[in-house]
């Protein structure tokens, strides 16, 4: 079969099958869990909209709010969206592409105590969450079915690349989400 015919496109009903359990650690479960049903690709993009318009809505004034003390900023916390988004894009091009490297985790408040998030405006913040999940949306939508279906190691467990997608959809709701109740408080 040839890899044009291989490759995924929009409709295809195996991006719309969620990964197994056994396709991720635990710790992800409720990342995946989160994510709705349907098409991934098609779900990262309409969420990734809906998430832009929600912090397009907030004015530069309260970006630096948190909601107790010790907990991020509104800016942090978009930092920290893009910053995960990066690895878990990485980790799927990676593996993706049937390269053998066990990858390390990340520690989301030693990458949060290295970065200037609260220095930088809102506006740049949400254009850059945009543009990182651009590209992942479309590297996830170039990929062959096969390399869907590839697996590697990241923090000392076994992941796939369609887990891995989920996961991105998932991480992304669960902060919205936090944003809208803890942050915003709304419903």
């Amino acid at each position: 079969m040839s890899e044009v015919m291989t490759r995924r496109v929009p409709g295809d009903a195996r991006l719309e099958s969620r990964p197994a359990t056994s396709d991720y650690a635990t710790f992800y479960a409720a990342y995946v869990d989160a994510a709705p049903d349907g098409d991934i690709v098609a779900t990262l993009e309409r969420e990734g909209r809906a998430t832009s318009q929600l912090l397009r809505g907030i004015p530069e004034s309260g970006a630096s709010y948190r909601y107790a003390p010790g907990k991020w900023s509104i800016k942090q916390l978009v930092g920290h969206l893009v910053d995960a988004e990066r690895i878990f894009a990485v980790r799927a091009l990676r593996f993706s592409r049937n390269d053998p490297t066990a990858l390390p985790g990340f520690d989301q408040d030693d990458y949060m105590a290295g970065a200037s998030f609260d220095d930088l405006p809102l506006a740049e913040l949400t254009a850059e969450l945009d543009a990182v999940r651009r590209s992942t949306v479309l590297q996830l939508r170039h990929l062959t079915a096969e390399a869907w279906e590839r697996r590697g190691i990241a923090s000392g467990a076994e992941v796939s690349v369609r887990a891995l997608a989920w996961i991105i959809a998932g991480h992304e709701l669960h902060h919205r989400n936090i944003l809208r109740t803890r942050y915003l408080n709304t419903a």
